[in-house]
């Protein structure tokens, strides 16, 4: 039964991760990126781009030898399906950094990742936050949580990467993919680190003294 629930829990979530693809996907077609009124967009693509192009240039060119290469016409087709499929992915993936950005809003900094991660963190809950540029164990994964000697620090990859890191004040739980977690620092990567750090300290610091 343990089995039973672990596998549902992963075809639940690989359903949702595929319809938040093709969300994405419509999203960019229709340059309508998820940015609320009241919020400052902060990219974070800029990295993951070039590799995913290369991806799709890859993809794109296997379509044609597909056809041209199987002489049978049952695989020729599956194997066009499952090529138009994985080329649709990877621009719908592609389309989820470009479409749902970091947030800056007024009183909570949103952390994303595509349409699948979205980390709320109120300013009032930040001590400090700078720019540190570190890879992680693994770049396949975006959610990768560290532990530290103050905490769990949530680290939010981009291509394996995370360049800004805020402390918090004091732990607090956030809502994520895996569930609910408790961390006392988040790290994530932005296209312009030192401009980002540069441009929400004023905030940070209004908040502070307003506390």
């Amino acid at each position: 039964m343990p089995d039973l629930r672990r596998l549902a829990s992963l075809a639940k979530h690989a359903l949702v991760f595929e319809l938040n693809i093709y969300k994405s996907l419509l999203r960019w077609v229709a340059r309508r990126p998820s940015v609320p009124e009241g919020t400052e967009p902060v990219g974070y693509a800029q990295n993951a781009t070039p590799v995913i192009w290369l991806w799709i240039f890859a993809s794109a060119m296997e379509l044609p030898l597909v056809h041209v290469l199987i002489p049978w016409d049952t695989v020729r087709i599956v194997g066009l399906v499952i090529g138009i499929w994985g080329l649709l992915w990877m621009l719908g993936m592609l389309a989820g950094l470009r479409t749902y950005p970091h947030l800056v809003g007024e009183k909570v900094l949103r952390v994303r990742n595509g349409a699948m991660h979205d980390i709320h963190v109120p300013w009032a809950a930040i001590d400090s936050i700078g720019y540190q540029d570190r890879a992680l164990d693994s770049s396949v994964w975006t959610l990768q949580p560290r532990e530290t000697a103050g905490g769990t620090d949530l680290q939010v990859a981009t291509s394996g990467r995370v360049n800004v890191h805020a402390k918090l004040r004091r732990p607090m739980w956030v809502q994520t993919r895996k569930g609910d977690m408790e961390i006392a620092e988040i790290s994530f990567w932005t296209d312009n680190p030192r401009e980002f750090v540069a441009r929400v300290r004023p905030l940070l610091a209004a908040k502070r003294r307003s506390a």
